[in-house]
């Protein structure tokens, strides 16, 4: 496994190991077929195929540091997968921090196909494009949650934008049954590109270039194309971390600025 120097280096190459990956697919999507049947797949998918990517040696897989059980350990770092809810990780993370360097990998679809499955005939419908576009801006309602570790300078992140098929049930509230819907499961087909954070200060990342030197809510929203909501969680994070500061009001919004 490479240590964390290592993937930096590698990652600011623009190196991505496309191959790698597509045989982390096959190993763990295989392997679900081989034991559901076909059109059947295992629970979790997305989170075994990244921890096979990250680290095809299973041995450095499931240890156990402390009270915790890490996704990945080696010699001089563990690494997390982690595909929501970042507010399940946070006590884990104080743990592992005070030892160790930790890298979150946290999958972004920035392309996602949809299926729906009937529960009662197990049919699976024909995949269809969601029109939804992610972007590395959609970490901050996950970021938000362990808000007060990102100083942590033994905490990285790499955020992992994929192309992936999302399998849903058809048991939503709505007249089509899709609104409300429960999730089974994301397969991931490609990966895209891969944004490490190393420090506070590669945060920068998340202002677009777009941005005027001095701007609100409303141009963060526009520039990122955030609602305003998941834009104020944004600058919330930004402004702790100390990448952006509050500089004046216009009207009712705060000003900001770069620091």
């Amino acid at each position: 496994m490479l240590v964390f120097n290592e993937i930096k280096g590698i990652i600011d190459n623009m190196t991505i190991d496309k191959q790698r990956f597509d045989d982390a697919c096959d190993t763990i999507i295989g392997k679900n077929r081989e034991k559901c049947g076909i059109g059947t797949l295992g629970e979790k998918t997305l989170h075994a195929v990244l921890k096979q990517y990250f680290e095809p040696q299973t041995e450095k897989h499931e240890i156990k540091i402390g009270r915790y059980v890490a996704d990945i350990v080696s010699e001089n770092e563990i690494i997390e997968i982690q595909t929501q809810g970042f507010n399940n990780l946070r006590k884990k993370l104080e743990s592992f921090l005070d030892c160790m360097e930790v890298t979150v990998v946290y999958p972004i679809p920035k392309t996602k196909w949809l299926c729906w499955i009937d529960e009662k005939t197990g049919e699976i419908t024909k995949k269809r494009k969601s029109p939804k576009v992610g972007t590395i801006y959609n970490a901050f309602y996950e970021l938000y949650k362990i808000k007060h570790l990102l100083t942590n300078p033994n905490l990285h992140f790499c955020f992992v934008m994929l192309e992936l098929t999302e399998y849903r049930f058809l048991n939503g509230w709505s007249t089509d049954k899709k609104r409300g819907s429960s999730r089974y499961d994301r397969v991931p087909n490609n990966i895209i590109e891969e944004i490490y954070i190393y420090s506070t200060d590669d945060y920068i990342k998340f202002l677009p270039e777009n941005l005027p030197p001095r701007f609100t809510t409303k141009d963060y929203a526009k520039a990122t194309k955030l609602n305003i909501k998941s834009s104020q969680t944004a600058l919330n994070v930004l402004h702790y971390i100390g990448i952006v500061k509050r500089v004046g009001k216009t009207g009712h919004m705060h000003l900001y600025e770069k620091s």
